[in-house]
């Protein structure tokens, strides 16, 4: 070559990414010579080494060694771009590929997927030749062929890693099929220990072949590898387990299965990191087993159990909370995590607990050497043991109550803490897309040599190579600025979410405020609106008393809160309520971290708690429902889909009718109180509250039907159909709180004796009214609206309400057909049954007679069933202009028009009363008047019952209660008289209206 052609040849090089090009050029003409590679054909692909130099003296070491081998990878494009990029990246790749040439072949076409579990595990298991959990050789090279074979596997990995186009946006992938591979590389080597042990090697301390096969060894990932979080290389913290079937144990005794079992363990961890001719793995680390290096490295799960039970330190069940089953006895694993996760969940109930894990985090950082500390990734401040040690912390003490954020993996449990509301969605971004990045730092030192390493390299060139690695940055410079940047962020998320801050609110107060005497704080409170200010004080001091953290923050927490009660309608029982539900949630943090961090939170709870014992006596038994304040859109009804979900899975999980009713009661109460506390804090219409609460009865019917049918009816009367029919406000979807929920039962006997079918059928009714009796929030099922009323037999079967509609009913039940609509049971019958409604409720021509009846007992309601006493006025269901008044002239309308007017066809009053005025039926005017008496009564009337906790269709005259009603309909305070003159003025219009249309 002349010296133009090779100062041209340097020049490419020198943009190719190579620094000392005398020797690159060398390389390359020794691989052509001797390797048969051309020059141009091997460098298609060098962009993808993030060290040139030294992936070319790879290359040019194994091209010495196997240049066959050498020359097949490099032939094939996907081939260049691998080797590239791993002997690039890691000399340790180099030294493997130079032992083993042959295995450059299995990975010329990697990069582009990565391989999965099933495919590694089933690798790494025909490398040992296993067959019904037994390697075909015991022997030494047994272990060296799976270790072989896991460096293929762990290349795959890395080529994917290292070719993707966003290597930080891999780094959850990459580090779970990194766990994944470590449990396959266990499980094969538990392979080849079973075989030593059962006589297939001299000297390994031999067990017959069938108690060998009979003990179970489960081992459990701990950790990353639990969580499928693992580095390259990094020690696999394990603990194992040991059991057997019980005839087993009686033949040969517990002891000696735990023998097998230790054995097998002992043997399984040296096949991963005994010395060999091929390097080990990496440590197998069984030290997180109860006691310690001090323990027996295999219990039984009993023996698991009773440690934690009596000596185990909260480091320990921190540690378990990411305990998985990865390799050996699956059935055992999934026994012991789940026999754990109790007391991992529970374990932040102790005492000191927080404070316990600060200090082990603080201890953490204190051992770390000085000259390391600005290097270390995992340890240091800043780095990634800081965003786990956050993240695992708020799982603890929030998980207590909470199984929605119980997860594994530190970036899944983020996105669970944000959807919960615990994290705010800006930190846990940053949080997240720091953990990914010190990750992939991480990865890519440890990638470098082949070698558990947490530390920045310190060399300019390393740090070049790490840069070029990482696509974070083009030089060392800039990504050492990278690692300084994510360290002061997460630092400094750490140090907030870690040591909870106070409430900004609190921070505020002046100084004054933040300390009176006792009478001094006497006068304040009744000045501010208690009536009872010595009740308020007693309350105050048990929140505040002591020394604890608790009572440190509610100390500051008080000013602020006691300010928001007197704002309330009740302040007297909102702090009441309060100190029961502090008491409730006892030292659970996620409730006082969100009095500190949200003060639209705080203060929603104080509205909600002085505003409603119904809200109030319900949080005591849900406390966990104070959380929702946090969050908007877990202050809102869910959806109908996600209750049946949730109640079918209830029915899934539970064997009896007994317990699948106490879980389902405990949705219901849930979703009253969400439904309570969306109204209360002003996000619900008056008819989505009748919506939210009416689909909260419908599921609950639903599933109440479904448990009870499972228990009531045999396979062989299977074939009978039975339905529940809504009537009244819960057919029309127009439940208020406290509402009776009307309803008609109905069979099909389809082939059961009609005896035998009515017995079911009575059976039926008897067991749902039974077990949908709920003392804490009454659920009546009112059934007098049937056929002869009263009187009526309790269900019937479809063929006698056909009979009885045609032969018997009279005007009042097809007007409370028009309400009827199917609720629960089968959607066959229901159908059937109204097709039956619709023949009754929509006549094709009225009956003149059954229409004047209907007025006629509209007359006599008004003047019958009014309570003695009670002023008719405030009679917000009976009254004139009030619930009845507005419901009972639609109804009218709908018996007269419905037929012809299929718009009318709804059970919705306001429904119907919209398609009247469309048809011209009623004036706009007074649709107007009409729908907003009907919507004040229904407001009043929950109204009601939310205040006081007891269901009431009297608008009360006591002034406070009625100013308190008011609030909750956001009057101002001292409301009262205008919220009489309001309803009454609006009930006047409507009954003007009513008079005019009814009777008329």
């Amino acid at each position: 070559m002349s010296a133009p052609e090779r100062s041209a040849s340097l020049t490419r090089l020198a943009r190719l990414g190579f620094g000392d090009l005398a020797v690159v050029a060398d390389l390359l003409d020794e691989i052509k010579r001797d390797g048969g590679i051309e020059a141009d054909v091997l460098l298609d692909g060098v962009a993808e080494a993030a060290d040139p130099d030294a992936a070319l003296g790879a290359v040019a070491r194994i091209a010495r060694r196997d240049p066959v081998a050498l020359r097949a990878i490099a032939a094939l494009p996907q081939g260049r771009r691998v080797l590239w990029a791993l002997l690039g990246a890691s000399t340790g790749f180099a030294d493997f590929f130079l032992r083993h040439p042959e295995e450059l072949a299995p990975i010329a076409g990697g990069g582009v997927a990565l391989p999965s579990e099933a495919e590694m595990r089933a690798s790494l298991l025909e490398s040992v030749g296993a067959e019904e959990g037994f390697a075909s050789d015991g022997s030494e090279s047994a272990w060296v062929a799976l270790r072989v074979r896991y460096r293929r596997q762990l290349a795959l990995i890395a080529a994917y890693d290292l070719l993707h186009a966003s290597p930080v946006d891999a780094v959850a992938d990459v580090a779970a099929r990194l766990a994944d591979a470590a449990g396959a590389a266990l499980e094969a080597s538990l392979a080849v220990a079973r075989t030593r042990v059962s006589g297939g090697a001299a000297g390994a301390g031999l067990f017959p072949r069938d108690q060998v096969a009979g003990a179970h060894l489960a081992i459990i990932g701990m950790g990353k590898t639990g969580a499928r979080e693992l580095n390259y290389v990094s020690d696999v913290d394990v603990i194992f387990v040991a059991g057997a079937a019980p005839a087993l144990i009686d033949d040969i005794g517990e002891s000696r299965v735990v023998d097998i079992a230790t054995r097998l363990a002992v043997q399984t961890m040296r096949g991963i990191s005994g010395v060999e001719i091929e390097p080990p793995l990496w440590e197998v680390d069984a030290n997180l087993r109860p006691e310690g290096k001090q323990g027996a490295l295999v219990r039984t799960l009993d023996s698991h159990l009773a440690y934690y039970e009596r000596w185990a330190k909260s480091w320990e069940f921190q540690a378990l909370l990411k305990a998985r089953p990865i390799a050996g006895d699956t059935a055992l694993g999934e026994a012991y995590v789940a026999a754990v996760q109790p007391k991992v969940w529970t374990s932040a109930a102790r005492e000191n607990f927080v404070d316990s894990v600060q200090r082990m985090r603080e201890r953490v950082t204190e051992h770390i050497p000085a000259e390391d500390v600005p290097y270390q990734l995992k340890l240091g401040p800043g780095g990634i043991r800081d965003i786990e040690f956050t993240v695992q912390l708020l799982q603890l003490v929030h998980g207590l109550s909470d199984d929605r954020i119980r997860q594994r993996g530190t970036l899944a449990a983020l996105d669970s803490l944000v959807d919960q509301g615990y994290i705010g969605r800006s930190d846990a971004a940053v949080f997240a897309r720091d953990y990914r990045v010190l990750r992939l730092l991480e990865h890519r030192v440890q990638l470098r040599h082949l070698r558990r390493t947490h530390l920045m390299p310190s060399r300019p060139e390393e740090l070049r190579v790490l840069a070029r690695a990482t696509l974070l940055a083009d030089t060392g410079e800039q990504i050492w600025q990278v690692w300084e940047s994510v360290k002061r962020e997460v630092r400094e998320i750490h140090v907030r979410l870690f040591y909870r801050p106070l409430l900004s609110a609190v921070a505020a107060l002046p100084a004054e405020e933040r300390a009176l005497s006792t009478e001094q704080a006497h006068d304040r409170l009744a000045a501010i609106g208690f009536r009872d200010p010595a009740g308020a004080l007693r309350h105050i001091a048990a929140l505040t008393s002591g020394l604890s953290r608790k009572a440190t923050i509610q100390r500051h927490l008080m000013p602020v809160m006691i300010r928001w009660f007197a704002d309330g309608v009740d302040p007297d029982y909102g702090l009441l309520a309060f100190r029961r539900l502090s008491e409730r949630l006892g030292d659970t943090h996620w409730f006082l971290r969100m009095l500190r961090d949200s003060s639209g939170a705080a203060e929603s709870l104080t509205h909600v708690l002085s505003g409603s014992r119904y809200a109030g006596e319900l949080m005591e038994w849900i406390p966990e429902s104070a959380a929702w304040l946090d969050d908007s859109d877990l202050v809102r009804p869910r959806s109908g889909v996600a209750l049946q979900e949730e109640a079918r899975a209830i029915q899934t999980r539970h064997a009896t009718v007994t317990d699948a009713m106490r879980a389902v009661r405990a949705l219901r109460r849930r979703e009253l109180l969400r439904t309570a506390m969306a109204a209360l804090v002003g996000t619900l219409t008056i008819e989505e509250l009748a919506e939210a609460l009416t689909t909260i009865t419908d599921v609950t019917i639903q599933a109440t039907l479904r448990a009870v049918r499972r228990e009531v009816v045999p396979p062989e009367d299977d074939a009978i159909d039975f339905s529940v029919i809504g009537m009244g406000r819960f057919g029309g979807r127009e439940l208020g709180f406290g509402s009776d929920a009307d309803v008609l039962y109905v069979y099909r006997a389809n082939g059961v004796a009609p005896q035998r079918a009515h017995e079911l059928a009575t059976k039926l009714v008897a067991e749902l009214r039974k077990h949908s009796e709920d003392h804490r929030v009454p659920l009546d099922l009112d059934a007098d609206l049937r056929p002869e009323g009263r009187n009526g037999p309790i269900a019937r079967s479809l063929e006698s309400y056909a009979e009885y509609y045609r032969r018997w009913s009279l005007s009042w039940e097809a007007q409370a057909l028009l309400r009827a609509r199917g609720v629960a049971g089968s959607t066959k019958l229901i159908g059937a049954f109204m097709e039956l409604a619709d023949e009754v409720r929509y006549p094709a021509a009225a009956d003149p007679q059954g229409l004047r009846e209907i007025k006629r007992i509209k007359a006599r309601v008004e003047n019958e069933r009014l309570p003695q006493g009670v002023d008719p006025s405030r009679h917000l269901k009976l009254g004139p202009g009030s619930l009845s008044d507005v419901e009972w002239l639609v109804q009218l309308i709908q018996l007269q028009h419905a037929h012809r007017v299929p718009e009318l066809r709804t059970t919705s009053t306001i429904g119907a009363l919209r398609a009247a005025e469309a048809a011209g039926l009623v004036s706009t005017a007074a649709t107007e008047r009409l729908a907003e008496a009907w919507r004040l009564a229904s407001r009043l009337r929950s109204a009601n019952t939310l205040l006081s906790g007891q269901t009431s269709d009297v608008l009360p005259a006591d002034r406070q209660r009625l100013d308190g009603i008011g609030r909750l309909l956001e009057y101002p305070p001292r409301s009262a008289t205008q919220v009489e003159e309001d309803y009454f003025g609006t009930t006047r219009r409507a009954r003007r209206v009513f008079e005019k249309l009814f009777y008329g």
